[in-house]
């Protein structure tokens, strides 16, 4: 019986640190989404306010995954409920906004010649991204393996999606800072739309699957 007991309180400190870890996930994007859309608009770079949107958008689907753990530690096999689905219709159809306004927008600039006044803050903030996102990963990996849980694991996969984004955004701004190629900047635009597009599909995905207790996240 004591065994059993050590084993609950284990798993409820797990949960706790999954929430928490998902917490921190929806202050970092809010934070950084508000950071990189006034820098993004400031030097006119569309990869690093297309950047921060996306990081707004990925706030919905972080609320959405609080909200899965808080379930899923009181009903282990409880299947998702109104809230989170609704959450993910929304962070789906968000992320479809996002990618048509992207790409939209990134021709717009490849047909005009649009370029950057820098794109310095994209390499700052998209290096931070990476580093605060693979210590996410971290985290929520070992928690989930912990609890062999299906959905936190998903949880993690899906972050990942955000450090494949920043390595873009990192990349194309570090290019453009070196050698001023004038299309880099849309280009990596697109890179992001595409990713984008993938989180909607995706979302809308786990919705018909309505067993599955995982959550998309980027």
């Amino acid at each position: 019986m004591e065994i059993f007991s050590d084993q609950a309180a284990s798993n409820k400190k797990l949960y706790q640190l999954g929430f928490t870890f998902a917490v921190i996930t929806i202050i970092y994007n809010i934070i950084e989404g508000l950071v990189s859309m006034w820098f993004g608009y400031s030097d006119e770079s569309l990869a690093l306010f297309g950047f921060g949107i996306d990081s707004i958008v990925e706030v919905i689907s972080g609320i959405g995954i609080a909200h899965m753990i808080i379930r899923i530690r009181h009903h282990q096999e409880a299947q998702r409920d109104r809230f989170e689905k609704v959450a993910l219709k929304i962070t789906g159809i968000s992320f479809f906004v996002l990618t048509a306004g992207l790409t939209i927008s990134a021709l717009y600039n490849i047909i005009t010649r649009h370029r950057p006044e820098t794109t310095l803050w994209g390499i700052i903030i998209s290096a931070i991204s990476i580093i605060t996102m693979v210590l996410l990963i971290a985290g929520k990996t070992k928690v989930g393996k912990k609890l062999d849980s299906d959905a936190i694991l998903a949880d993690a996969e899906c972050t990942r999606v955000c450090v494949y984004m920043s390595l873009i955004l990192l990349i194309s701004s570090g290019i453009y800072e070196l050698t001023g190629f004038i299309y880099i900047d849309s280009i990596g635009t697109l890179g992001l739309a595409y990713f984008s597009f993938n989180e909607g599909r995706e979302c809308f995905e786990r919705i018909k699957n309505k067993t599955e207790n995982t959550f998309a996240q980027g």
